[in-house]
């Protein structure tokens, strides 16, 4: 049960979804509830899939390209870390590439959101790809891989009531709220990037 809450509140504050809900208010206001509603249901099932595949494939990956779980914690951990700056700082959507006025033109004429820029880059990113390749190395057991299953079904759960009540939301606590508990998320984000450099940092230094 401590792997699935620990997991979920990682998932959780690296993807940020309390921080993509300005995003989809902006890319969604000309849609009706249920064409939204849709939307977040399709965003929500892309980004579980992602999670799955990264758990699952990513292992491979580190072994086609020769990388350690203890250098793809360090990278990992530095991604991590850099986005939950981007979030303490207020830059969330430049750092995931949604600034610049060609860019939002481009993605409003989108016919489907819901996997770009919805899914990837602005909730299942490199971080929380990374996060879970090396959950994958640390979490073995059946028992265990079972409760981080748990963790991301939850997460992809709660992306998409986030999202299908973003309007809502952003009625009730306004973009200033959104933004103070994107930062408060950021601080967090930035504490869980440090813990993977030191823990990989540490391992590498008892290994000399």
């Amino acid at each position: 049960m401590d792997i699935l809450l620990i997991t979920f509140g990682a998932l959780f504050s690296i993807m940020n979804p309390l921080g993509t809900v300005p995003i989809f208010v902006s890319l969604t206001q000309k849609n009706d509830s249920k064409e939204r509603g849709k939307i977040a249901f399709w965003t929500s099932i892309n980004v579980l899939i992602i999670l799955l595949l990264s758990f699952f494939a990513g292992k491979y990956i580190l072994v086609f390209f020769g990388i350690s779980i203890n250098s793809l914690k360090i990278a990992g951990g530095l991604i991590i870390a850099s986005s939950g700056f981007a979030l303490l700082t207020g830059k969330f959507a430049e750092h995931k590439g949604m600034e610049g006025k060609k860019i939002k033109e481009d993605v409003k004429t989108r016919s489907e959101i819901s996997l770009t820029p919805l899914a990837i880059p602005m909730l299942a990113g490199p971080g929380t790809i990374s996060l879970l390749i090396t959950y994958n190395e640390q979490y073995q057991k059946l028992n265990e891989i079972f409760y981080l299953l748990g963790a991301m079904f939850l997460a992809g759960l709660s992306v998409y009531f986030i999202l299908k009540s973003s309007h809502y939301i952003v009625k009730t606590i306004g973009a200033s709220g959104i933004n103070a508990l994107s930062r408060i998320i950021g601080f967090i984000v930035i504490a869980i990037g440090v813990e993977y450099i030191l823990s990989a940092t540490l391992s590498v230094i008892a290994t000399l």
